[in-house]
């Protein structure tokens, strides 16, 4: 038995890989490497209001409300929900559907346990072990995501998407909460905090577990929504210079969508509330609008190579930032005594040499075709 999906990607060529996709998962993981002290530089030099207004888009909102550091979580399982729709039918056309879900189950089991190993594998006593949080986050929502694209039509998993987000609008509107009753949305007050602080999954030394057990269904449903987005750039029967106007068109709607239920249900990047979510899809679809139509239809591409090295090393380049100190070895050729000497301009020197180290380590592992995959 073939599902749509799988019978799409058999009867028409299978779509060559995303140089734009790439280039956007580069560009989200920018923001992680070193993006943050370049600006923390900057504000060393000049404290004018354009900086400042950066600097405070590069802190999490401390609940309720959107800075752009909020997307940059969102934007990579959106990416994911794209990726696996180009990857999964391949998968499908060439070798089963069988095939598809050995692969998804090894993926998902992968990326979990090498979260696990992120926040400090069996060095952490074994009460302190982090069960539930950024890669296993993204490991479930991939698990779920590509289960769902494998086995159900496109209309079946719009059905899905739209029932798990009001779904985890009607748990947080209308479970009570023991103390705080029903509907109350404020921090530690809601049943995705109450959820986290009882349940033996909590292994977060802060009160509120950032990525806990209840909201990575909204978190599934963030995912969704990029597959949606994938299967407009999959589709054969849509031109390439009208996709980034419909990715224009949904993440406008996904935003006014999103903005207009935030009066009802705060957009809560630390509980993913289903505002958020739509809230985010819609700048997640903004990006890959413009990143679409700049580098795959324009052309326009050796300018986004540098992220492109990012981009195809994903897991790499995060589990080095745990792993590797990329400041500490800039230190090295820019620090100390000759630091001072830059005065003002000594923080912003050692950022960018920071990042031209890190982009050398990228740079060296593309050349090589080191990748790590999973």
């Amino acid at each position: 038995m073939t599902t749509p999906n799988s019978l799409a990607t058999a009867t028409s060529p299978v779509a060559q890989r995303l140089l734009s996709l790439d280039a956007l998962r580069g560009f989200d993981m920018f923001w992680i490497v070193g993006a943050e002290g370049l600006v923390e530089g900057l504000r060393k030099i000049t404290d004018s209001g354009p900086i400042r207004i950066l600097a405070e888009q590069l802190e999490h909102k401390p609940w309720a409300g959107f800075h752009f550091e909020d997307l940059i979580f969102p934007l990579f399982v959106f990416i994911i929900g794209v990726s696996l729709v180009f990857s999964l039918s391949k998968t499908i056309a060439q070798s089963g559907r069988r095939a598809a879900v050995i692969r998804i189950l090894r993926r998902s089991a992968l990326l979990y346990l090498l979260g696990l190993f992120y926040y400090g594998g069996f060095a952490t006593p074994f009460e302190r072990i982090r069960l539930l949080g950024v890669l296993q986050r993204l490991a479930l929502c991939y698990l779920f995501a590509s289960l769902l694209f494998c086995y159900l039509k496109p209309k079946a998993l719009a059905g899905v998407c739209v029932g798990i987000l009001i779904g985890y609008w009607a748990l947080l509107s209308f479970v009570p909460v023991p103390g705080h009753g029903a509907g109350n949305f404020a921090e530690g007050m809601n049943l995705a905090n109450y959820l986290d602080k009882y349940l033996p999954l909590r292994k977060w030394d802060g009160d509120h577990d950032p990525e806990g057990l209840l909201s990575t269904l909204p978190a599934i449903a963030n995912c969704l929504l990029g597959v949606f987005a994938g299967l407009l750039l999959q589709s054969p029967a849509v031109p390439d210079r009208k996709k980034a106007g419909y990715l224009i068109g949904a993440g406008i709607a996904c935003l006014i969508t999103g903005w207009l239920w935030h009066l009802n249900f705060p957009v809560i990047k630390k509980i993913w509330t289903s505002s958020f979510v739509l809230v985010a899809s819609g700048y997640s679809c903004l990006l890959l609008a413009a990143f679409y139509q700049i580098i795959d239809v324009w052309k326009w591409q050796k300018w986004a190579m540098p992220l492109v090295w990012i981009g195809v090393n994903p897991i790499t380049v995060y589990l080095a930032s745990n792993l590797i100190d990329f400041e500490k070895i800039a230190q090295r050729f820019v620090g100390g005594q000759l630091n001072g000497y830059f005065g003002n301009y000594g923080q912003l020197i050692l950022a960018l040499a920071t990042i031209g180290i890190t982009f050398w380590f990228l740079h060296f592992l593309y050349q090589r075709k080191i990748f790590l995959r999973l």
